[in-house]
């Protein structure tokens, strides 16, 4: 494909097993212009590469229209051509919908709203049609109809028992045979419809009219089945849509507030949340402060305090306290629009070991397609057997040899598993990146902002010559109006423990030493124990009080007033309060955990001896990628956790990135995965679900396999005929995605 490429996502209207995905994925392809596709079953969407020229679109709508699918852009800039022949593919019930055209990789980054067209409806929830009103569900009816008119009529003119069974046959069988033959002629040959064709129509050639007719029936309730179950997983995550309220109340240019629709929100708007409401944009806090309850969004079961200055998310609840909020994301772009639309993508790319699947698939159904050819013909043509009765063994063979079970098995335990994170505020970009947390062996830690507060703290208040109440009032008093990270630190200490503060005259910053000024009547000089040692000898003691907080990796400010040593204060970024219990949640895993950080080495020390991990200081950001490829090199599967530019490179040389909330969008950008709130112990729930997962995928398999071994027996020995043999399928298939779906509610733990 030569000249300008264009990247195009559509939302697939009944599609509902993998079967499905690999027709579309197979007819696509074919069309002239087409560069590649991914199909995602469970999140009902498509993206396609294809060349930009105008006839590629419409090629690929008759394609899939072809099959007997609905589809509608997610552009926002439908054609009309397109809108409406994806509404008549599916029976009038395609939904237009709106989102990026967007790759898988930008899933973490603000597209501008420019690109959004639609902005209010990049991620629509699709409301969801009772079984009974959609075609499928019609279908089944009609079918069940016809069947049990057919078994009324048979008993009451016997005679017409074997053309009215075909007939019933029939209502449900046509539909599936055309979608065979479209199928066949767009590549996919071995379709679960074109052996449920060949079954059906050799049953009624030997006289097994009735039982085709309830083997179609059957196979209809099973598609039903399938299409409803993929619908709940699907439901899960776009439910979060409804979170973000319909209005917003917007300040007007003449005073007052109107109510607007939050689709039409502009970055900057100023909004007023009252007390209880959802917020319907995400926003930074201008006015006011109130306890925010963001488990919609974080999983964060506490409310967060915030003020202004701080972020908020769209979707969460407002507490008792009136906000004033600057929008800083349009509708499309807020954070629950970003998180359904990397859970979508993230669902079309497949795990390894859904390709494996996808891969033995491909032989198996035709080998079993094979299997059924020699069954019917090699005992009647060489060993004696009855024809009818081999050949109905064969067709009996054809049902079981469809792959659907085995094929979903992976797609819908992975794409259950990414919903079931993105609930819980972790985003995981894919299956391939879920298979391998699961692995991982080794988890490599930035310090400040992912182990740490990413903030000093005053750990320490030491009084000499006046109390711990003086010094701390005397340092508040000459930090007061500064923003330095260890002026602010006095401040909050000053703050939370309520002390009074006096006024201060005369204040002078002395660069890289200090700050002087006058307070409650004593001359105040409050900096580094270098120069309060050269402005007022310091005793033995004292030096060895300094030199212990230093080993403890603090840093130590002393306060001089009116020419003596008044006191001392330390600080230290401590460590985040779940920071101990998430990274003895990965030691019980069995995981490796190291901390990489530039910081100097006694500070290293201090906070990885508090947490009883290992430690590398001083770094760059070159040597912890080196040190990650190091671990590689022993044979870990590593994880590196960061949250700044100077952990991209290590984030990217790692076998899994992970990103904590707050982190940069350098880091966001670079890392396979991320945690909204940021918690050290979501990285231990992340190897959890990654596990759980595979174990999930692991029971998929053995019961897709074990029913059809057991089904395949059966038959081959006579025990069982055709209708056994579709609920080998169709049951599967059931039962696997049932299965998948417990991931939804299984709980993230470590």
């Amino acid at each position: 494909m030569t000249g300008l490429v264009r990247e195009s996502r559509y939302r697939v209207e009944g599609m509902d097993c993998a079967s499905c995905a690999a027709k579309i994925d197979t007819a696509v392809r074919r069309v002239v212009g087409v560069g590649d596709v991914s199909v995602s079953v469970t999140a009902a969407t498509m993206t396609v590469r294809h060349a930009d020229r105008g006839d590629v679109g419409p090629a690929i709508l008759r394609k899939v229209a072809g099959l007997g699918y609905g589809l509608s852009p997610l552009t926002g800039e439908a054609s009309p051509a397109l809108s409406s022949a994806g509404e008549d593919a599916c029976c009038g019930h395609a939904h237009a919908a709106g989102s990026a055209d967007h790759a898988h990789g930008d899933a973490f980054r603000s597209a501008p709203s420019a690109d959004l067209p639609n902005a209010g409806a990049a991620v629509p929830l699709r409301r969801a049609q009772p079984w009974w009103r959609t075609r499928k569900g019609r279908l089944t009816v009609a079918c069940g109809v016809a069947l049990a008119g057919a078994y009324g009529i048979g008993k009451l003119w016997p005679a017409t028992e074997p053309w009215i069974f075909t007939l019933a046959m029939l209502v449900g069988l046509l539909p599936i045979a055309r979608r065979a033959v479209m199928a066949a002629s767009a590549g996919t040959p071995f379709s679960i419809e074109m052996l449920m064709t060949i079954a059906a129509a050799g049953a009624v050639i030997i006289g097994a009219g009735e039982e085709a007719a309830m083997v179609v029936f059957l196979f209809l309730i099973g598609e039903l089945l399938e299409g409803i179950a993929a619908g709940k997983a699907r439901a899960s995550i776009e439910a979060l849509t409804a979170l973000v309220p319909k209005t917003a109340l917007v300040d007007a240019e003449g005073g007052g507030l109107i109510e607007v629709s939050a689709e039409s929100l502009p970055v900057g708007a100023t909004i007023l949340v009252r007390p209880g409401d959802r917020l319907a944009a995400d926003g930074v806090v201008l006015s006011g402060e109130s306890g925010i309850d963001e488990a919609p969004v974080t999983g964060e079961s506490a409310p967060v305090l915030k003020g202004p200055g701080d972020s908020v998310f769209a979707g969460t609840v407002n507490g008792d306290g009136a906000l004033r909020l600057r929008v800083t994301a349009a509708a499309a772009d807020n954070t629950i629009a970003r998180v359904i639309r990397l859970v979508e993508e993230a669902q079309e790319m497949k795990a390894p070991t859904e390709r494996f699947i996808d891969r033995f698939s491909r032989t198996y159904t035709p080998a079993v397609a094979l299997v059924a050819a020699l069954v019917a013909t090699v005992p009647p043509l060489f060993l004696g057997g009855l024809w009818q009765e081999w050949i109905y063994k064969g067709l009996a063979l054809l049902l079981i040899g469809c792959p659907c079970a085995l094929v979903i098995s992976t797609p819908a335990a992975i794409a259950a598993s990414l919903s079931a994170g993105a609930r819980r505020g972790l985003l995981i970009k894919g299956g391939a990146v879920l298979e391998t947390v699961g692995k991982v062996t080794a988890v490599a830690f930035d310090k400040t902002g992912t182990l740490t507060q990413g903030k000093p703290m005053v750990t320490d208040i030491i009084g000499f010559n006046r109390s711990e109440t003086e010094v701390l009032s005397h340092a508040a008093a000459l930090e007061r109006g500064s923003s330095h990270p260890l002026a602010q630190a006095i401040l909050s200490r000053a703050e939370a423990d309520r002390v009074a503060v006096p006024a201060v005259s005369d204040v002078k910053a002395l660069g890289g030493k200090g700050v002087s000024g006058r307070a409650a009547g004593a001359d105040l000089f409050l900096g580094s124990p270098q120069e309060a040692d050269r402005r007022v000898a310091l005793t033995a003691e004292q030096k060895a009080r300094v030199a212990t907080l230093h080993d403890q990796g603090k840093t130590v400010s002393l306060l001089i007033a009116d020419g003596r040593v008044a006191g001392a204060l330390a600080m230290r970024d401590e460590p985040r309060p779940d920071a101990a219990a998430g990274v003895k949640a990965l030691a019980g895993q069995g995981l490796r955990v190291i901390m990489l950080t530039g910081d100097n080495r006694c500070t290293a020390e201090a906070v990885a001896g508090r947490l009883g991990i290992e430690a590398r200081a001083e770094l760059l950001p070159q040597d912890k990628q080196r040190i990650v490829g190091e671990l590689k090199a022993e044979g870990h599967v590593v994880a590196k956790v960061g949250d700044g530019i100077n952990d991209a490179p290590a984030l990217a040389a790692a076998d899994v990135g992970i990103a904590v909330g707050g982190g940069t969008d350098v880091a966001l950008e670079t890392a396979d995965a991320a945690s909204l709130h940021g918690r050290v112990a979501d990285i231990a729930a992340m190897v959890g679900l990654s596990r759980a997962t595979m174990r999930n995928i692991h029971q998929n398999i053995a019961m897709a396999l074990g029913l059809k071994g057991v089904f395949l027996v059966t038959t081959i020995v006579g025990v069982t005929g055709l209708w056994p043999a579709i609920l080998a399928d169709t049951g599967a298939t059931v039962l696997v995605t049932v299965n998948a779906l417990r991931l939804l509610w299984t709980p993230v733990e470590a």
